[in-house]
């Protein structure tokens, strides 16, 4: 066996006892026992990968702490879901590894077709409520987004002042986003299939809405400049228009850069045609506060 296909292999059963502490990590703080099972399968069987990799290569290997670390703590914060597709993005990787060195490791094909069977298997098990909301915080984010960007934007050429900004902005932000969670709970509780609750699906609009908010106009009451503050502003929707849409790219499988561009086109253009609009506003009126 010559040194690269040596190194290869270890670095293999590195991350295979890694994703083995994940797995079992995972599997640690799951309700739901099936989920849980499965985990624990899974974990037992990229620990039996990595002890057999190790042993073609003779070596010692060790798990990435601060890899199991990092993915602990994003099953925590982003759910399991995110967690488990995110780790699986590298597995695929995996699998055309393995197949591509079936030839001198025969054992190789069967790890790929266990990797396989693991992505086959997850994708099964993975239901977690925050998904099935998904289409809620969606709602409110980009209404929000779009909505009071906009508004802030207008405001600015209009008022001059980064505090009163701040005030309407907030105003109008808390009474949209009471808006939108009561609609929210209308619209889902006239839904035929019943497959959401009408109370959470209005408090998941609800509060996407009034934390964006609560960012968005952060900026205002921070920087005394308002036109600088306006920049905070926008930078902070485009980090959030990222965010999510990474976090909905990965939990669900879905082209990131379509979305992003979309929402992120929206949220600029509507903030461009309403900076405009107070400008305008400004100089008719003659506002001069």
């Amino acid at each position: 066996m010559d040194e690269g296909l040596r190194r290869r292999l270890a670095a293999m059963a590195e991350a295979e006892l890694t994703q083995h502490e994940v797995y079992r990590a995972l599997a640690a703080r799951e309700r739901d026992a099936s989920n849980r099972a499965a985990l624990e399968r899974i974990a037992a069987d990229e620990r039996r990968h990595a002890e057999f990799l190790a042993g073609q290569v003779d070596r010692p290997v060790r798990a990435r702490r601060l890899t199991v670390w990092r993915y602990r703590l994003l099953a925590r914060v982003c759910g399991l879901t995110f967690a488990i597709r995110l780790m699986e993005r590298g597995e695929g990787d995996a699998q055309d590894a393995y197949a591509a060195m079936a030839a001198d490791v025969p054992e190789a094909a069967s790890i790929a077709a266990d990797e396989a069977r693991h992505e086959a298997e997850l994708v099964g098990m993975l239901d977690e409520e925050r998904l099935r909301y998904v289409g809620s915080v969606v709602l409110g984010l980009s209404d929000a987004l779009v909505e009071l960007t906009g508004a802030l934007a207008g405001l600015t050429l209009a008022l001059r002042q980064g505090r009163l900004i701040a005030a309407i902005g907030l105003i109008t932000g808390v009474a949209a986003a009471m808006s939108m969670a009561a609609s929210e709970y209308l619209s889902t509780r006239a839904e035929p299939d019943g497959a959401k609750r009408p109370g959470r699906s209005a408090a998941y609009t609800g509060g996407a809405y009034f934390v964006t908010v609560a960012i968005l106009i952060a900026p205002f009451l921070l920087v005394g400049e308002p036109l600088a503050a306006l920049g905070l502003t926008v930078a902070a929707a485009l980090a959030i228009i990222l965010s999510f849409t990474y976090y909905v790219s990965v939990a669900q499988e879905l082209p990131f850069w379509r979305r992003f561009g979309e929402m992120a086109a929206l949220s600029l253009g509507v903030a461009a045609a309403s900076f405009g609009i107070g400008y305008a506003v400004r100089v008719i009126f003659a506002v001069d506060v």
